[in-house]
């Protein structure tokens, strides 16, 4: 699956303190790297619709952690994927009347067009579920084996005696290690977010779909001794993980809504497919942004749509400040004066930067650094540079380098251009 151009990226002296984040398994504060080149997965869209401010957040956040790991001395390795097949897609085409793959290729397509537009560094491998079916089979039948996963007799498939397969979580000792909900916790959102608890002949009822058999009017694919199907969200992140990088991952990314069970699931495939005692080093996720009091999602339809932004003339630089002004971590409600404030401090920014000289900016650019390398303190690290421009447009300054030197540094560090 082809990505998007790379950003051009400012080489800076010096370079970032330690990278430390906020874990969310062990809600501890915990060292990115443990070694030179740093693998980082974030999971991917599901292509049903267009990219919302709360997706865009998450790939800014960790557009950011790379560009100060990177600064830090690190070699990133970065995955991501694309569920191009899942229940919301086909049930999406199928409202629209039109072929799920002509609306997967739609948005994807504009989801390239948003990231360039807001200077995210693009992924090293992109791939997408579809292209990548064929080596999840062997690692599905493997849990079978292993007796990790058993069959479910799907009497609604297409074909005679076909049957549907389900990984066992009881049999995973660590299983609840990410989320650390409880059964009652995980059950209140398991079937929200894609489970299904009530299935018939189903072991557990948080037991979770490796593979479902083909039904009428769904696309299929040849899963071997599986039959024909296609597989389940959790394992194709499992699987892109353990081919492309290797576990345990340094960083396992992506919102709060996917620790569960998106990202528990993944890591209980993963750990039983590697033999690893983790999947990650770190999980890092970021909040949801929210608008008219509920979560920014696509099955409320409650958007605000990054390409729209773009579509009225709002400088990309400006939606890219509007999520950075918050840290990570927070849920947030999207209101249009935060907008009209990132502006203003894009505006300020330029102003200050666009003079003859201004004040030694080396503190500054430190400050940045110092802010974003603890678990990405963005809006500490955008207050480091407020600072600068006023002291620069009130009292000026000394150092005629000091705007390219901070230019430089707001470039390759915070991903805005100015």
């Amino acid at each position: 699956m082809r990505s998007w151009p790379t950003p051009f990226i400012p080489h800076l002296p010096g370079q970032a303190p330690e990278v430390r984040v906020r874990d969310t398994a062990t809600g501890q504060l915990l060292p990115v790297a443990t070694r030179d080149e740093v693998s980082l997965y974030v999971c991917g869209i599901t292509p049903y619709d267009a990219t919302h401010l709360g997706h865009a957040a998450t790939y800014v956040t960790f557009d950011l952690l790379g560009r100060v790991l990177r600064d830090s001395g690190h070699t990133v390795r970065y995955v991501q994927n694309i569920t191009d097949i899942d229940d919301p897609l086909l049930e999406r085409a199928e409202r629209d009347g039109i072929p799920w793959e002509q609306l997967a290729t739609r948005e994807i397509a504009l989801f390239r067009e948003d990231m360039t537009a807001l200077a995210v560094i693009p992924p090293d491998e992109y791939l997408g579920a579809v292209e990548s079916i064929p080596t999840f089979v062997a690692p599905i039948e493997k849990l079978v084996a292993d007796g990790l996963a058993y069959a479910v007799p799907a009497p609604d498939a297409s074909r005679e005696g076909a049957q549907d397969y389900y990984f066992e979580v009881a049999l995973d000792p660590r299983f609840g290690s990410v989320s650390h909900l409880d059964e009652d916790g995980m059950m209140a959102v398991f079937a929200e977010r894609g489970g299904d608890p009530d299935r018939e002949g189903k072991r557990g009822r948080l037991d979770a779909l490796l593979w479902r058999a083909h039904r009428e009017g769904e696309p299929e694919w040849d899963g071997g001794s599986l039959g024909w199907g296609r597989p389940g969200w959790h394992i194709e992140c499992a699987c892109i993980a353990c081919d492309h990088l290797g576990l345990p991952v340094d960083v396992q990314g992506g919102g709060t809504d996917l620790i569960f069970p998106h990202h528990e699931m993944s890591a209980a495939h993963g750990r039983a497919l590697a033999g690893t005692a983790s999947f990650a080093g770190v999980f890092v996720h970021q909040g949801m942004v929210g608008l008219d009091g509920e979560k920014m999602s696509k099955s409320r339809g409650n958007l605000v749509l990054v390409s729209e932004l773009r579509a009225q003339g709002v400088d990309p630089m400006a939606i890219r400040l509007a999520l950075l002004a918050r840290h990570h971590r927070d849920d947030w409600m999207w209101e249009a004066d935060q907008l009209a404030e990132a502006q203003q401090r894009l505006a300020t920014w330029r102003e200050a930067l666009s003079g003859n000289g201004g004040p030694v900016a080396d503190q500054t650019v430190d400050d940045i650094r110092a802010a974003l390398a603890d678990d990405l303190d963005s809006p500490r690290a955008l207050e480091a540079v407020d600072r600068w421009a006023t002291q620069s447009l009130t009292r000026g300054g000394e150092d005629p380098g000091a705007p390219g030197v901070l230019g430089r540094a707001l470039d390759a560090l915070l991903g805005i251009r100015l």
